[in-house]
């Protein structure tokens, strides 16, 4: 699955989330549970780098965003679900510009096993996820935001729970 996915999935994560430790581990499982359904890949790395480093940008620019358009009160959290749901691929550019993964073998071994289904024709569905997740998480931070304006104008902010 492309980061991408996984920061706008992660972001869903947090806002679900009563906390930022909840939001984190949501996030990890949320990486888990995308990297098990049949998504693009399979590529030999060459083939593959120029789109990860796209796709590592545009993950990026999404965080950006995403941290922009969330409530204050909602930011960390939404970034606890975005890092965890992220972190889990951290050992593709470790192996990449570092040589190793900074993993134990034991979560590198599980992470491959689950992602067995990959495909080169996937890339269109891999879009398809991108665009549908980017719809719904837009959608969520505009009615949030249209309901934290309307709540200001008669002086009552809801403000979110902080617990874990």
């Amino acid at each position: 699955m492309l980061v991408t996915n996984h920061v706008l999935t992660g972001a869903l994560v947090g806002l679900a989330s009563p906390g930022p430790v909840t939001a984190f581990v949501g996030g990890v499982a949320s990486h888990f549970a995308l990297d098990a359904v049949p998504h693009w890949g399979d590529r030999p790395m060459e083939e593959v780098m120029p789109i990860a480093v796209a796709d590592g940008l545009t993950g990026l620019a999404a965080i950006a965003v995403v941290w922009r358009r969330t409530p204050p009160g909602w930011r960390l959290r939404v970034l606890a679900g975005m890092a965890g749901a992220s972190v889990p691929d951290l050992d593709k550019p470790g192996r990449v510009f570092l040589g190793a993964s900074p993993f134990p073998r034991v979560v590198d071994d599980f992470h491959a096993r689950i992602q067995t289904r990959e495909s080169s024709a996937r890339m269109p569905q891999e879009v398809l996820v991108g665009i549908g997740t980017a719809t719904v998480l837009g959608l969520v931070l505009g009615r949030m935001r249209r309901s934290a304006g309307r709540s200001r104008s008669t002086s009552t902010t809801p403000t979110p729970t902080t617990s874990a």
